[in-house]
C-alpha cells in the first residue's frame, strides 16, 4: 500500500472536511498487513488516531463485537469530532459503517477497501449493517462514506479465492447495467483474475463507476433502480444462511445466485436462449475450492435453499423479490410473486449445470 492512496492523507482530509482524529479499524490480516505502514503514515501527518483490530471472519458484523469498540472507543474520549478509517474487506466496511453511523448519532466514515469485492462493491453506497443469527446484514444504516480511497496494488495480497469471490460483483455489473462490460470481461476474465494490467484497474474503476452511479440515482432503494445492485442475491443469502455464513464467501454465492437467476430469466420468458448461453458461458469460469461447490450447493435440497432465502431482507410482504435481466446489460426487479415451482426450476437448473463442471 506505498501507493499514493495513503500519501497526504492530512490534506485529502482537511480538503474534505474531515478532523485528524481517526479511529483506524482493521482485521487481524489487514492489521499484518497494511497496519505499520499507515499508522506511521499518519502519525508523520500529525493524526490522533486509536487502533481498533477485530478478528477476519463474517461472525465480527454482531452486536457483541460492536459493543466492545464502543467501548474502545468511549475509553480513548473518542467524541463527534472524530471519524473512523475502515481498512478491509466487506466485514470491516460493513462494520466500521455501522458504528460510524451509530456512535454519537454519526461520526464521518472513510473506506479503504483492501478487496476486490469491497473495492467494487460494498465500500461504495452507504449501506451499513451487521448481521442477526436469523439473517444477514439485517440491522443497520445508510451511512455513505466521506471518502473511498482504492489501490488495487493491495489486492496482490489475496489470496486466488477472495479474487474469485470479489470478481462475481465485478461480473455483476456488466450483466446489470453495460453490456459492453459484460463482453470485456468475458473477453479479459484471465487478465483480470491474474491482476493484469490495465485491465485490473480497468475492472474495479468502471465497478466502482457503475456503483456510484446507481447509488446516486436510487439511495434509499425506492424506486427499484438500486435493487438490481441485487442481481443474484436472493437465491445467494439463502444459500450463505445454509452455510452458516461461514463455510461459503458472499461473492461465491452470488456466482451461484447468478447462474440461478439468468435461468429464471430465461424460463419465465425474459431473457432469450443466446443471452443465457452467453452469462452462463462466463460464469462458468469462476473456480470454487475443491468441494465447496458440492457441499454448499449441489448437495442442497431445493426446497430447503428456497426455505432458507425467506430469510433475505429483500423480500416484502413475506414474498421473495427477484432481480431479473431482459437483456445483457438490462436488469428489472420483479415486483410480482413468482410461483415456488418456477424458483425450484431454476436452481434444479442451476445444479445441473454445476454438476457437469469440474468442482477445483
Amino acid at each position: 500500500m506505498g501507493t499514493p492512496v495513503i500519501a497526504g492523507l492530512g490534506e485529502l482530509f482537511k480538503t474534505h472536511g474531515l478532523s485528524k482524529k481517526t479511529v483506524v479499524l482493521f482485521d487481524e490480516h489487514t492489521r499484518r498487513l497494511f497496519g505499520d505502514e499507515l499508522l506511521k503514515k499518519l502519525s508523520d501527518e500529525g493524526f490522533q488516531w486509536t487502533e481498533l483490530v477485530i478478528p477476519a471472519r463474517e461472525a465480527s458484523k454482531s452486536f457483541s463485537v460492536a459493543y466492545r469498540l464502543y467501548g474502545r472507543m468511549i475509553e480513548a474520549d473518542v467524541d463527534r469530532s472524530w471519524n473512523l478509517l475502515a481498512v478491509g474487506g466487506g466485514v470491516v466496511g460493513d462494520l466500521g459503517g455501522f458504528i460510524a453511523a451509530s456512535y454519537f448519532r454519526g461520526i464521518p466514515v472513510i473506506q479503504l477497501p483492501t478487496t476486490l469485492l469491497a473495492m467494487t462493491d460494498s465500500s461504495i453506497g452507504g449501506k451499513v449493517a451487521i448481521n442477526h443469527p436469523l439473517g444477514k446484514n439485517l440491522i443497520g444504516f445508510f451511512h455513505s462514506p466521506e471518502l473511498v480511497l482504492i489501490d488495487p496494488s493491495s489486492l496482490a495480497t489475496l489470496p486466488k479465492r477472495e479474487i474469485y469471490a470479489g470478481m462475481a460483483e465485478v461480473v455483476k455489473y456488466g450483466f446489470i447495467a453495460d453490456e459492453p462490460f459484460f463482453t470485456f470481461l468475458d473477453l479479459h476474465f484471465a487478465d483480470v483474475t491474474g491482476l493484469k494490467e490495465p485491465y485490473i484497474t480497468k475492472a474495479v474503476k468502471k465497478s466502482a463507476f457503475i456503483k456510484d452511479d446507481v447509488v446516486k440515482k436510487d439511495f434509499r432503494e425506492t424506486d427499484g433502480l438500486r435493487a438490481t445492485l441485487n442481481f443474484g442475491h436472493t437465491f445467494a443469502h439463502g444459500l450463505e444462511k445454509l452455510a452458516e455464513y461461514r463455510h461459503l464467501r458472499h461473492g461465491e454465492a452470488v456466482t451461484i445466485g447468478m447462474v440461478c437467476a439468468l435461468f429464471l430469466s430465461h424460463n419465465l420468458g425474459y431473457l432469450d436462449r443466446e443471452s443465457l448461453d452467453r452469462g452462463l458461458s462466463l460464469l462458468r469460469k469462476f473456480r470454487f475450492p475443491k468441494g465447496v461447490l458440492k457441499r454448499r450447493f449441489l448437495d442442497i435440497d431445493s426446497d430447503l435453499l428456497l426455505e432458507s432465502m425467506f430469510s433475505d431482507k429483500k423480500k416484502l410482504d413475506k414474498k421473495l423479490r427477484f432481480v431479473l435481466l431482459k437483456n445483457l446489460g438490462e436488469a428489472f426487479l420483479l415486483e410480482e410473486n413468482i410461483e415456488d415451482r418456477h424458483v425450484l426450476k431454476a436452481i434444479s437448473d442451476g445444479q445441473a449445470l454445476f454438476s457437469s463442471k469440474s468442482d477445483r
